[in-house]
C-alpha cells in the first residue's frame, strides 16, 4: 500500500514540531535560570555595597583633614589627603595600646583553644555523675548576657587581689561557654572506635585527646581560635571594670578615650576612624586568612559520623 504524500508529510512535520518543542521548552527554562540568577547577584552586590560604604568613608575619613571631614563626612576621596591623624597617633599611647591588645588576645586565644578543648572533650566522652547538668549550666551560661556579669566581675577581680592587673584582664576570658559548646559538638562527630587502638595500647585519656582525637578537631580549633581572637581583640566591657590604669589600655578601652575627646576638643573624626581603622586590620587579616577553614569548622559538628 501507499502512503499519501500529503499525509507522510504532515507526519513528518509533526515529528519535527514534536522534536523541537521540548528544546525550546529547555531554552527557556535556562534563560529563566539565568535571569533569576543574575538578579540574584544583583541582590547581593547591593547588600554588601551596603555593608563596605561605611568601611570606604572610615577609610577616606581617616586621610582628611579635621575641617573636611566635618563639612563633608560622606565623601569617598580626600580634597587635601594628609597623614596627620596617624602621626598624632603614634605620638600618643596608641602603640601600647597595640601591644596590651596583641599580648592579652593571643594569651586568651590560646587558653580558650585550650581549656575549652579539654571541657569539650570531657563532656563529650567521659562519663561521670552530674555531666548531663553541667552541659546545661553551660548552654545557662551562653544565655546570660554579658553584661549582667560586670558588677560581679569587678567585685571577684577587686577581692582575690588581682584587679588592675594583666591577670585580671586575662584569666576570666581563658574560658567560655560557646567554645565549650563548639568543641563539644565537634568532638561527638568523630566516630569513638578511632580512640579504642589507643586505649588498647594502654594511653590515658589525656594522651588519647591530645595525639588522638585533637589532631582531627582541627576545623573546630580553627574555628575557635578566630572568634576567641576576635571577641577578645574587641572586647570592652571587661576591660573597663577589670583595670584602672591609662598603662593598662588596650585598643577599645583607647579608642573610647578618643571618642570621650580624651585627646582634645572637637570632632576629631580623622584621629578617631585612623584609630579603628588600624584597629580593624588584625581581625580582618586573621578571618581572611582562616575563612575557608572557620566556614567549615562552623558546619562540621552538625552531623554525626
Amino acid at each position: 500500500m501507499s502512503t499519501h504524500p500529503k499525509l507522510a508529510d504532515t507526519d513528518t512535520a509533526a515529528q519535527a514540531d514534536g522534536l523541537h518543542a521540548p528544546r525550546r521548552k529547555g531554552n527557556r527554562t535556562r534563560h529563566g535560570g539565568g535571569v533569576t540568577r543574575a538578579l540574584g547577584y544583583t541582590a547581593l552586590v547591593i547588600v554588601a555595597m551596603l555593608y563596605i560604604y561605611p568601611f570606604l568613608i572610615q577609610l577616606a575619613t581617616s586621610f582628611k583633614t579635621d575641617a573636611e571631614a566635618t563639612n563633608n563626612p560622606l565623601s569617598l576621596w580626600p580634597q587635601h589627603f594628609t597623614t596627620a591623624a596617624f602621626s598624632r597617633l603614634t605620638e600618643a599611647d596608641y602603640p601600647r595600646w597595640f601591644a596590651n591588645s596583641v599580648v592579652v588576645a593571643v594569651l586568651v586565644t590560646a587558653g580558650r583553644v585550650f581549656f575549652d578543648s579539654l571541657a569539650g572533650y570531657a563532656l563529650a566522652r567521659l562519663r561521670f555523675p552530674g555531666r548531663s547538668a553541667l552541659f546545661a549550666a553551660v548552654i545557662a551560661v551562653m544565655a546570660v548576657p554579658g553584661v549582667v556579669l560586670l558588677i560581679p566581675k569587678f567585685l571577684v577581680l577587686n577581692q582575690i587581689g588581682i584587679y588592675d592587673s594583666y591577670a585580671g584582664m586575662i584569666v576570666p576570658l581563658l574560658a567560655d561557654a560557646a567554645g565549650v559548646f563548639i568543641m563539644k559538638q565537634f568532638f561527638e562527630s568523630i566516630p569513638a572506635s578511632v580512640e579504642e587502638a589507643a586505649r588498647i595500647d594502654g594511653a590515658s585519656t589525656f594522651r588519647t585527646f591530645w595525639s588522638i582525637v585533637l589532631p582531627m578537631a582541627r576545623p573546630a580549633l580553627l574555628t575557635l581560635t578566630i572568634l576567641s581572637f576576635q571577641g577578645s581583640w574587641n572586647e570592652l566591657g571587661h576591660f573597663i571594670v577589670s583595670r584602672q590604669s591609662p598603662e593598662l589600655n588596650t585598643l577599645t578601652t583607647g579608642v573610647a578615650s578618643l571618642v570621650s575627646g580624651q585627646l582634645g576638643s572637637g570632632n576629631q573624626y580623622p584621629l578617631k576612624l585612623a584609630a579603628t581603622l588600624l584597629m580593624t586590620i588584625p581581625v580582618a587579616l586573621v578571618f581572611f586568612a582562616f575563612q575557608r577553614h572557620f566556614v567549615r569548622g562552623g558546619t562540621s559538628g552538625a552531623t554525626k559520623g
